[in-house]
């Protein structure tokens, strides 16, 4: 079942997503996943993701807690790119660099909604060309479909003109229902190297081999025993905040907690996700009037190599005129029963 729950005002709503395993409430401001409602293995229900009770702080703090993030998810370098001979200058909001799409990336802009049927919603937005320095009408869709134990975000977009895209989706979870942090989740990715990172938290361009490193999670380990360890780039990421490169085509990450038997299985046609353990969450009051600090959630942000367009031969982060950019992430939330 879907329906309207809330309007914060005329334009923003929040939507209730609802079956017997789980709900989950979306607004169409920022295509926002605002609360994940699970139950574990004895059948107690928390929300599983972070996020605000005042809805004001969604529109004013830089977290980006729970949306879609866009035009271009992760850095850009020096906020300024060159396609087909054309030099764009971007918002420089991250350090020396661009970061989510600018000052008002996708996660702030209002989406235009319909309620397809009792299992999907989805979100339209109109970035119109010049938005935040980039080129293009870029046509975006957003489709959410909760089924069963699994909500698949389904990603569509055209342009008027070659343009950049990379969208990602921003939540952070904590499985435990914020009864603790993230320590004792144990983590599993199936990706066999990681990108490395600057002091900016821009990728470099080099690729590591997670081969007895902190960074091997090809079989599951406890992120508390991998987060703090003595590595140079954990060090300059205050953490985990890398991408990593999947070795598989689906089910890649798997986010477990063990003591309530609640699991996360993130699947994508993506190639990779930066993982990112909330280094810089900063005592924040969140929902339920709770604080948020480093480690108390982490971020699954499936997406293409982040500054492609610096990178790669080939940028990934390329759309063409008369291509279609088209790509799925689900999240299926299952409860482990012993």
């Amino acid at each position: 079942m879907i329906e309207v729950v809330k309007h914060i005002d005329d334009s923003i709503h929040l939507i209730s997503m609802k079956n017997e395993q789980l709900e989950i409430v979306v607004s169409n401001y920022g295509c926002t996943i605002v609360k994940v409602f699970m139950a574990d293995r004895h059948g107690h229900v928390d929300d599983v993701v972070l996020g605000y009770d005042d809805f004001n702080q969604y529109q004013t703090l830089d977290a980006y807690l729970g949306a879609l993030v866009g035009r271009v998810a992760n850095r850009i370098k020096k906020g300024e790119f060159t396609l087909n001979g054309q030099t764009y200058h971007l918002a420089v909001n991250n350090g020396p660099n661009h970061l989510h799409g600018g000052i008002k990336g996708f996660s702030y802009q209002v989406f235009d909604y319909e309620i397809k049927d009792e299992k999907t919603v989805q979100f339209h937005y109109l970035s119109k060309d010049g938005e935040e320095g980039y080129p293009g009408n870029l046509d975006l869709t957003v489709t959410y479909t909760l089924d069963g134990d699994c909500l698949k975000v389904h990603y569509h977009a055209t342009t008027s003109a070659d343009t950049l895209i990379n969208i990602t989706n921003h939540s952070y979870f904590n499985l435990s229902g914020h009864k603790e942090n993230i320590n004792h989740h144990t983590l599993q990715i199936h990706a066999s190297k990681h990108a490395c990172v600057d002091a900016d938290g821009l990728t470099t361009g080099e690729f590591r081999d997670v081969t007895g490193t902190p960074f091997d999670f090809r079989q599951p380990a406890l992120i508390g025993e991998r987060v703090d360890q003595d590595d140079d780039q954990l060090k300059i990421g205050k953490g985990f905040d890398h991408p990593f490169v999947f070795d598989t085509q689906e089910n890649q990450v798997i986010l477990t907690h063990q003591d309530s038997g609640r699991q996360l299985i993130v699947s994508t046609t993506l190639p990779q996700a930066q993982i990112y353990t909330a280094n810089y969450l900063d005592g924040r009051v969140g929902k339920y009037g709770e604080h948020y600090y480093a480690r108390d959630a982490i971020c699954i942000e499936t997406q293409n190599m982040p500054d492609a367009i610096h990178l790669e031969e080939h940028p990934s982060t390329i759309l063409k005129k008369g291509e279609t950019y088209d790509e799925i992430t689900s999240y299926q939330f299952k409860v482990i029963k012993s």
